[in-house]
């Protein structure tokens, strides 16, 4: 995706939240890409076709400087991600609302700022909580076609020697619907490289285990997400209109995620869990009627 800066000068105000806006094309070529990553056929890609729900990802990346990452190496998305002397960060949540669909091909303007910024106190030490909102608009329109928002955490540094615990062997789940996919170190660079992230706990595996104490690299959240959308867009055929998501713990790569979808209440309700069959990611969908 190439981005040009249509306001050179981001707005930091006290009284008015930092945004950027960036002109970003939904290129057929960038899409054919992700489509090859997902293991599906590029060449039924083409000019004109609706982007598939969840593959947005590709038109909300950073294009941060290498001299202004966070010492973890996260770019930011759009906008920059304060350091407030936390230096581990972690996706928390996420929300998304479809408006209307974005061609393959079309120019849309992209506009993120930071929305809150709510500092805490836990027992484990100073945190802060960052909600970091997008609107994507097609060119030729000013009614927005999505809008996003990401909740991340910063955390204190670990300490030194020791790791993340990692839960015990829970159940394997039931579910109306059920897929497993393995999350490799290439899917991670592929996906990572698309979003232009460069946050290391995705990419460094020395500094995933002996800084931030994990035991192997970390599948990006917005990655473990698009397993669940493809998994109800490709095997079950559903469009979500609206999808509010809780990251609760990480997956990691070369081990098995088992995903489950259930209708409930007139929603889906998606889960992801890990190789020990321990929650990581809770998705509700609304479906597009």
């Amino acid at each position: 995706m190439t981005n040009h800066l249509l306001n050179p000068q981001a707005t930091a105000d006290a009284d008015e939240p930092t945004r950027v806006q960036r002109q970003e094309s939904c290129a057929l070529s960038t899409v054919r890409r992700v489509a090859a990553m997902l293991d599906l056929d590029p060449d039924t890609v083409a000019t004109g076709q609706a982007l598939p729900r969840g593959w947005q990802f590709v038109l909300l990346g950073a294009d941060t400087r290498r001299s202004a990452l966070r010492g973890d190496g996260f770019p930011g998305l759009g906008v920059p991600m304060p350091d407030l002397g936390l230096p581990r960060l972690m996706l928390g949540s996420r929300t998304v609302a479809f408006h209307q669909d974005i061609p393959v091909g079309a120019s849309v303007v992209r506009s993120s700022a930071v929305q809150k910024l709510v500092r805490k106190t836990t027992a484990s030490g100073p945190m802060a909580v960052v909600t970091i909102a997008h609107t994507l608009c097609l060119a030729a329109s000013p009614e927005p076609a999505l809008v996003e928002t990401q909740t991340y955490l910063l955390l204190p540094p670990r300490p030194s020697g020791v790791a993340a615990p990692e839960a015990p062997p829970a159940e394997a789940p039931q579910s109306a619907h059920c897929k497993t996919a393995m999350p490799d170190e290439t899917l991670l660079f592929q996906y990572s490289a698309l979003g232009f992230n460069s946050h290391r706990i995705h990419l460094d595996r020395h500094h995933a285990r002996e800084v931030e104490g994990f035991p192997d690299l970390v599948v990006n959240g917005g990655l473990a997400t698009l397993l669940l959308t493809e998994f109800l867009r490709q095997d079950l055929g559903v469009t979500p209109a609206a999808l509010t998501v809780r990251h609760v713990a990480p997956l990691y790569c070369n081990r098995p995620v088992t995903l489950t979808a259930d209708p409930v209440d007139g929603h889906w309700q998606l889960k992801a869990f890990d190789d020990r069959h321990r929650l990581s990611i809770e998705m509700t969908v609304d479906e597009k009627e």
